[in-house]
């Protein structure tokens, strides 16, 4: 299964530790929208305000409220805390949202908030994939997922407040939540395996931990509750209906009769009748009373994947895999064809005489369907009959009946954002050429968070080619877009590894033959907001509490059996050069962790300087705040200077010598240049020595040839206008190629790299 946001063993692991990860989400200039499919939908009508609100989860990993009115929605929060999908999302209550996630936690959020989120819930070992609550008593939420686990919740005691030795649960609020409420967790509570075993970061003394439902061998899809909360249906891929008593945890008895698995359910109010969908295409009316199937409808050509009934369980609006959304009479078996889309339905949520549609795609659409009287639509004509069989709704459709719809456009659409489909890391290491879902493809510059080029609905393909670069420089960060939008990922040592000379990011100010090391910079930029409200906050506190504004106090971790390297551009440390400034306006979200809680995720601007080693990973503090970089491989690069066959120049070199990988070939002219000059090899104390002799049998350093070799006195090469040409496998090289460049697309060649310079005839 596929894990979004940090990597890491526990610290009580004897195994070598895997590092906590970084990871930066770009946001789309209107972070207004979803970005990624609608797993899930909840309609909260409101008598106080007056205004009704639709809350919807997404597979970007965020939830957003929507005002809604008579032909339209406008987006009045986002609610961000999740590291993976949103799966669903339930209210309890008048003020309480309810979410699950694929990064196994769910989550608690005061819904008429600005986004805040009250607690993390932390019980499940996979993926979380659904909730149910009942009705009427909104102190009761289920969850169900992967592994068969099924947890029964009670609210009111797993949101009683944390004491301060720690809980099962994380007190978002205790942790100075902001506005946007995304605030770091204290403990966490995980079971092993299927017991009911706890592992806690810290001692648990409050310790509220949910019933569990045990009898579940494979994974859970659906769930559903009757109003009061005493009844419990779950199915899944073992394609049975199971029912629990949820007080308890107790197995009641368990249906079979789908052929495939269950995606789908719903209880009536009394919870006498069930209603299940299955990827068998078929929807099944079971009488619980009697432990038996009484109907089952032949409607859909695919799987069933949502459903939702009137509130008197008369008629069902089912969707699902074959993009049609039917309304079915259960006592005549009448149904009919109210719309087709462009994409798969994933959940469904009537509204009054409308109904809200999720699908795979960013955006929702409201559809007619009058839920207070729907036999209105269905006096209309047009409807069939509902076979009992799964393979009879298919034959029709193979016979050419097509049906037509009732309706051929919502009511009105909340449009999202296309989400990235495709991706690809270009040979520069700072752009990613990506498209999206409406084929528009796009120029992102990952060391700013920015769209630098929209080049429309062009191929993709010949576009990735014109933009192909000669190029070597190592991949210092990986990407996906399993969010819908591009999550970048940086893992230590790895990621520190890349660095390029300030003159070709065009850093205005600092000298041309200084190093930048791209991941470090990076992180300065992410990091700038944070590190503002840190000083001011440390600026503002009394001197007691030992809080410097330096931030010397992170030390790393028993890191005293590695070597840690401190950059040298140490006088520019805070300073952000503008090939890093992230926007403001539209800024990336942050996933990560540190050593306590588990992973979060938060937008850079709502970090507000509290947060420390226990919500970052050491290594991003340790960079930031002490200039300190971890030992980096690969960063040099061997070599050897010999003439060309036949050349009547020779200069003196001590054997291998040694550069940095980012080195320019005309660099390597210069030193030729300047060593015929001189006829003898440079003196070692020589600050600038273009090449500083090694020790004997050693390689020699060039230690100083991209170091500013040329400062002082010597011109730059363009002015020297050199009569030496640099060969490799008898090709001429380009003065701007690095050595990284040379080895990677001329050499060829595991072994050391060799060069030869000749003068050119005739200059």
């Amino acid at each position: 299964m596929h894990r979004v946001g940090s990597a890491g063993n526990t610290s009580n692991s004897t195994r070598p530790r895997k590092e906590k990860r970084l990871t930066y989400v770009l946001n789309d200039a209107d972070d207004k929208k979803h970005c990624a499919g609608i797993n899930c939908l909840a309609v909260l009508k409101s008598s106080v305000s007056g205004s009704d609100y639709l809350f919807t989860g997404s597979r970007d990993g965020t939830l957003k409220r929507w005002a809604v009115a008579e032909d339209a929605a406008t987006c009045s929060a986002t609610f961000e805390s999740h590291v993976d999908w949103v799966n669903d999302a339930v209210l309890a209550g008048d003020n309480t949202l309810v979410s699950c996630s694929s990064d196994t936690t769910l989550k608690t959020w005061d819904c008429l908030s600005d986004g805040t989120c009250t607690r993390t819930l932390r019980q499940h070992s996979d993926y979380v994939t659904c909730l149910a609550a009942a009705e009427k008593n909104s102190n009761i939420v289920a969850s169900g997922g992967l592994g068969g686990e099924v947890f029964i919740w009670d609210l009111e005691a797993a949101l009683t407040p944390v004491s301060k030795s720690g809980d099962s649960m994380e007190d978002d609020c205790s942790n100075a939540t902001n506005g946007s409420g995304n605030a770091q967790p204290i403990t966490s509570l995980r079971t092993i395996s299927s017991s009911n075993s706890i592992s806690m970061h810290t001692t648990q003394s409050h310790g509220y931990v949910p019933i569990s439902a045990k009898g579940h061998k494979e994974s859970v899809y659906a769930l559903a509750m009757n109003d009061s909360g005493s009844l419990l249906v779950s199915g899944g891929t073992e394609k049975v209906v199971r029912v629990w008593d949820p007080r308890t945890g107790s197995k009641t008895m368990k249906l079979r009769g789908h052929t495939d698995n269950i995606r789908a359910l719903l209880l009536d109010s009394t919870g006498r009748f069930c209603l299940s969908g299955s990827s068998d295409s078929m929807i099944r009316l079971w009488d619980l009373g009697q432990q038996r199937c009484v109907h089952s409808y032949a409607v859909h050509t695919d799987s069933v994947w949502a459903l939702a009934s009137t509130p008197t369980f008369s008629h069902v609006y089912s969707g699902g895999r074959d993009l049609s959304l039917y309304l079915t009479d259960l006592a005549t078996r009448e149904s009919l064809l109210l719309c087709t889309g462009e994409h798969p339905i994933l959940q469904l949520a009537l509204d009054d005489d409308s109904i809200w549609v999720a699908t795979t795609d960013s955006s929702v659409h409201r559809w007619p369907a009058e839920g207070r009287n729907p036999q209105k639509i269905i006096q209309r004509g047009g409807a069939f009959l509902a076979g009992n069989l799964s393979f009879s709704r298919a034959r029709v459709s193979l016979e050419g009946s097509t049906l037509v719809p009732v309706y051929k456009e919502p009511v009105f659409t909340i449009p999202g954002t296309p989400g990235i489909v495709q991706h690809e890391i270009l040979n520069n290491r700072r752009h990613v050429l990506t498209k999206d879902a409406a084929s528009s493809v796009k120029l992102w510059e990952i060391t700013r968070g920015v769209v630098i080029e929209d080049y429309g609905k062009v191929s993709f393909e010949e576009k990735k080619e014109e933009l192909f670069e000669t190029v070597s420089i190592p991949a210092w960060f990986t990407v996906d877009t399993r969010l819908g939008s591009l999550s970048v990922h940086m893992d230590t040592p790895q990621c520190f590894s890349a660095e390029m000379y300030s003159a070709d990011l065009n850093i205005v100010g600092k000298p041309e033959d200084d190093k930048v090391n791209l991941a470090r910079e990076t992180l300065k930029g992410l990091l700038a907001h944070w590190l503002g409200k840190r000083k001011h906050r440390s600026g503002t506190q009394a001197s007691a509490n030992g809080d410097v504004s330096s931030g010397k106090e992170i030390t790393p971790r028993s890191i005293t059996h590695s070597r840690i390297e401190v950059d040298g551009n140490a006088e520019n440390d805070s300073m952000v050069y503008p090939p890093f400034e992230f926007s403001t306006v539209s800024p990336p979200s942050i996933i990560t962790e540190g050593s306590q809680g588990g992973p979060w995720r938060k937008k850079i601007t709502d970090l507000d300087g509290t947060e420390d080693e226990k919500d970052f990973p050491w290594w991003c503090l340790d960079c930031v705040l002490n200039n300190r970089l971890p030992p980096r491989e690969n960063t040099k690069c061997s070599f050897y200077l010999h003439p060309c066959e036949g050349s009547n120049v020779q200069i003196l070199t001590q054997g291998k010598l040694s550069a940095p990988r980012i080195l320019r070939i005309h660099k390597v002219v210069n030193y030729v240049v300047e060593k015929m000059v001189l006829d003898k090899p440079l003196d070692s104390a020589n600050p600038d020595a273009t090449f500083a002799p090694g020790h004997t049998g050693g390689p020699v350093q060039l230690s100083a040839i991209g170091d500013g070799s040329f400062r002082s006195g010597l011109k730059p090469w363009q002015k020297l206008k050199p009569s030496i040409e640099i060969l490799c496998n008898n090709q001429v090289l380009s003065p701007d190629m690095s050595l990284a460049t040379v080895r990677a697309y001329v050499w060829k060649k595991s072994e050391d790299l060799v060069l030869n310079y000749r003068v050119v005839q005739g200059r």
